[in-house]
């Protein structure tokens, strides 16, 4: 397959998932803007964000933006982590991995999905860490590799819609999927 074949077949790939209202590919001037509002997100309580996922997936030669509505599938791995240093001392949790925090008397639940373990908590500054995640439906069998996935910042998505000239949504929300090509090596 060519360059263009891959790239509209990813394309394909993600406008076929459940859930996904658009998707297409970011040119350069949107992504500048992007990594340049990424860079000024804080978060609650003015508390660090590191969006490892963003500048992980901006690497990438090729980043698809897909916006999605409430059907579209879980992620396959934690999106949202809080760091002191290297520990992680809270998550994302869904309800297919409660058993790994069930009974546990360390556990304080900050929301429905998230969870701090107080055995973990450090004298230190904690922060927010977005990791790179994986996203299975693209892959090397379909011309992609070096896959990652990610969400942007609510500032951010709503820079990339109104780039694409979308409405902005709350029901909505955002993935970004950066990927090279198997051919460019």
């Amino acid at each position: 397959m060519g360059k263009q074949e891959v790239l509209e077949n990813a394309l394909q790939i993600c406008k076929g998932l459940t859930g996904v209202r658009e998707a297409f590919l970011l040119d350069d001037n949107v992504r500048k803007a992007m990594l340049d509002e990424e860079a000024t997100v804080m978060g609650a309580g003015n508390t660090a964000v590191d969006n490892q996922g963003v500048k992980e997936a901006f690497t990438r030669q090729y980043i698809i933006g897909i916006v999605k509505d409430p059907r579209f599938r879980p992620p396959p791995e934690p999106t949202i982590l809080m760091m002191c240093d290297d520990v992680v001392v809270g998550k994302e949790i869904f309800p297919w991995t409660m058993n790994e925090v069930e009974g546990n008397e360390n556990v304080i639940w900050l929301s429905d999905g998230f969870v701090v373990f107080t055995d973990r908590i450090q004298e230190k500054p904690a922060k927010f860490v977005m990791p790179p995640v994986s996203f299975p439906e693209i892959n090397p069998s379909n011309g992609c590799k070096d896959v990652v996935s990610c969400s942007p910042a609510p500032t951010t998505d709503l820079l990339m819609r109104k780039y694409h000239g979308l409405n902005d949504d709350a029901k909505l929300a955002s993935v970004l999927i950066g990927f090279n090509l198997v051919d460019d090596e």
